[in-house]
């Protein structure tokens, strides 16, 4: 019994290892292509991935934070459009229609804002930009501790992008948390990417013009 219990010890190790290393691996892969958005290089559209909304209905301040820093990637006239995509399978919960009245309280007009109603995932939203909305270039805008993933998964489907960190605040101890399920997050993403390569919910095709 101690045996077994010594083998699944060594295994439980070397999984927490190989997942650690993941993560690690991939943000030192991407974080050369991280700026902030004075620094970002100019592209057409900017990609805004859901955070969640409050039980108001407003976005949360992760989501707020991403959905201003594309406002102002928009006004210092680094990209023309903003994609907006974020969750919507339920009548009372709508990601990018929250996301699209925050761009506009923040003054991008609305001929600039394109939403996306079926990015329930960061892979999800990487395949319909380029799948749904025509996109081969981009600006992916979300937190520093999203940004690597997101960055990875986007390049693998065939989606030149960079990023811009829109960590705008101090989110305290919840920090922790989304950075634990990140680690768990970016080995699967190598999974889906590698191996599964799971087909989103598609449609018709809306390129950005």
């Amino acid at each position: 019994m101690k045996k077994i219990a010594y083998i699944a010890l060594g295994g439980l190790g070397a999984a927490v290892l190989a997942v650690g290393g993941l993560r690690l691996l991939t943000t030192l892969t991407y974080r050369a292509q991280i700026y902030t958005a004075a620094e970002a290089p100019a592209e057409r559209v900017a990609v805004v991935f859901g955070a969640g909304l409050l039980r108001s209905g407003q976005p949360t301040p992760v989501l707020y934070d991403r959905v201003a820093t594309a406002a102002e990637l928009y006004r210092l006239g680094k990209v023309e459009k903003l994609l907006l995509s974020g969750d919507n399978r339920f009548l009372n919960y709508n990601e990018p229609g929250a996301m699209q009245k925050a761009a506009l309280s923040l003054g991008v007009p609305e001929s600039a804002l394109v939403l996306d109603y079926a990015g329930r995932s960061t892979y999800d939203t990487c395949y319909r930009a380029k799948a749904i909305f025509g996109l081969t270039r981009a600006v992916l805008v979300t937190q520093a501790f999203h940004l690597p993933r997101a960055l990875f998964i986007c390049e693998a489907l065939g989606l030149q992008s960079v990023g811009v960190a829109a960590d705008r605040r101090k989110y305290g101890p919840a920090l922790t948390w989304w950075s634990l399920r990140e680690t768990l997050a970016t080995a699967n993403a190598w999974v889906e990417v590698t191996l599964t390569h799971p087909v989103p919910v598609l449609g018709e095709p809306l390129p950005i013009q």
